[in-house]
């Protein structure tokens, strides 16, 4: 019998009586149920939730930190079984899986240094006037499946240290290393600030429905921000929506194709591609399209696709069914549609796992789904270009509007083009990098609001203005 995870309620760690399976993507056998939640156990949360908050809320901010910091330390500690248990149930390779818990580890803690200082607005003879910040309330955290650790303490930290008490509600695919960390937290942190439930998809509607929850912070896709955003707007609820993008990086004819092939090839296929601020559209200067297009194949060929917990694992496979059958589909349409393949383009023999071999096209039309949606997935589409404003154009020319990345051997050429980019992140001759200390968003219909450093911090809290008029002036 597969081994049954439980939920963190008020301290306690708790089960249903029903349950759900969780699959390993690579070889989609049952390795772990966890409790199949609904309105009553979110209700026992919420109010678990509402009742901590009263208390948390006054708690000095070194006792905050300190809590963060016991679970930044219960991560780091136990980082071995983490690391393996969030492969087996995600699928990443066991290197990749190891940078997830460690960097969960480190964000915490870097985050536990931020605060927010009162502003003084006027400091005359007649008043003294400043700007705190206060603590919005309760909050659901709604995490998604791909980064499920690090997405789950970006929305537990910064709620923590605000004063905010959390409900938060990991993907159904991916929930048990989260439940593991929360038995590892449940004596660390006060009973009813975090709060750790699973379930079904129809769990989520019920966080955003629910009259007792003030913030939704949401880490998904932009279909499901939208229904989001709409459910929030019952009550008025604040929001905090990460959603989807469709990331283009631009090949400058500067750049070293020798130097920068292995890059893009990582910036497009970590994770097996399922990073929303992945390299899901590269942009090559015509210059160098056929030196560059050739390295970045060579060196696929070289990286292994197969279960991440296999010794030389490169790729390791789609997470979901549901995600493998559309990657699937998008490259069956572009097959239909007559694109050139470099690499790839057929499914996984085996037959067994949600494998989806490397797959690279050749410079497929703008319009093609291929390259106009996001994949989320092991494809790398590769296009030419001929000038700096015919790039521009092609890369702006998304609905999305998460990230970017130039490269070049002219860092201020590629400063001047990131600034004509319309997203909320780029890298120059970077990818990937998120720092705890600098604000992460998307333009466009790739979110709302803004995670990590004070940007993200804020966005827990409401400003409150006190004036205070002094005695010396008659009113």
């Amino acid at each position: 019998m597969a081994k049954q995870y439980r939920n963190l309620i008020n301290g306690e760690m708790i089960e249903t009586g029903e349950w759900l399976d969780v699959v390993n993507p690579a070889n989609e056998e049952v390795i772990g149920q966890v409790p199949a939640c609904g309105q009553d156990e979110l209700d026992k949360a919420v109010a678990a939730a509402r009742a901590a908050f009263k208390t948390w809320r006054k708690t000095p901010i070194d006792e905050r930190r300190a809590a963060i910091m016991a679970i930044s330390g219960a991560i780091k500690e136990n980082a071995d079984e983490l690391f393996r248990l969030l492969t087996s149930e995600q699928g990443k390779p066991h290197n990749q899986a190891q940078q997830e818990i460690y960097g969960a580890a480190a964000m915490s803690a870097a985050q536990s240094t931020l605060s927010l200082e009162d502003e003084i607005n006027e400091d005359s003879d007649a008043r003294l006037s400043r700007t705190r910040r206060v603590p919005v309330g309760v909050v659901g955290g709604i995490v998604p499946w791909n980064f499920p650790v690090m997405m789950a303490i970006q929305k537990i930290v910064p709620a923590m240290l605000s004063g905010c008490t959390i409900i938060l509600k990991p993907s159904p695919f991916t929930p048990l290393t989260t439940l593991r960390i929360a038995e590892l937290i449940a004596d660390k942190v006060p009973a009813g600030v975090v709060n750790i439930i699973t379930g079904e998809d129809d769990l989520g509607p019920m966080i955003t429905a629910h009259p007792d929850i003030d913030k939704i912070t949401f880490t998904g896709s932009t279909a499901t921000g939208k229904k989001i955003m709409e459910g929030a707007s019952a009550d008025l609820k604040r929001i905090t929506l990460e959603l989807g993008g469709n990331d283009a990086s631009i090949v400058l004819p500067d750049a070293d194709p020798k130097k920068v092939a292995e890059q893009l090839f990582w910036s497009s296929f970590s994770n097996a591609g399922q990073i929303c601020i992945a390299a899901k559209r590269v942009y090559i200067h015509e210059d160098i399209y056929d030196e560059l297009s050739a390295a970045i194949v060579e060196y696929a060929k070289n990286v292994k696709v197969g279960d991440g917990a296999q010794q030389g694992t490169g790729v390791g496979p789609i997470q979901n069914k549901k995600q493998y059958e559309r990657v699937l589909e998008l490259i069956e349409d572009a097959k239909d549609k007559g694109y050139k393949f470099l690499l790839g383009g057929d499914k996984d023999p085996s037959g067994t796992g949600y494998f989806v071999p490397l797959t690279i096209l050749d410079n497929p039309p703008e319009d093609a789904r291929i390259v106009a949606e996001e994949q989320f997935g092991p494809v790398m589409p590769l296009m030419k270009f001929k000038t700096e404003e015919e790039v521009i154009a092609k890369a702006n020319n998304s609905e999305y509007g998460l990230a970017g990345a130039v490269w070049t051997a002219n860092p201020d050429k590629g400063v001047e083009i990131a600034e004509q980019l319309e997203t909320g992140t780029v890298w120059v001759n970077e990818f990937l990098h998120l720092s705890p200390f600098a604000p992460f968003g998307g333009h466009k219909q790739s979110g709302f609001g803004a995670e990590y450093g004070k940007e993200g911090l804020k966005e827990f809290t409401y400003p409150q203005v006190i004036t205070v008029k002094k005695d010396n002036v008659p009113a």
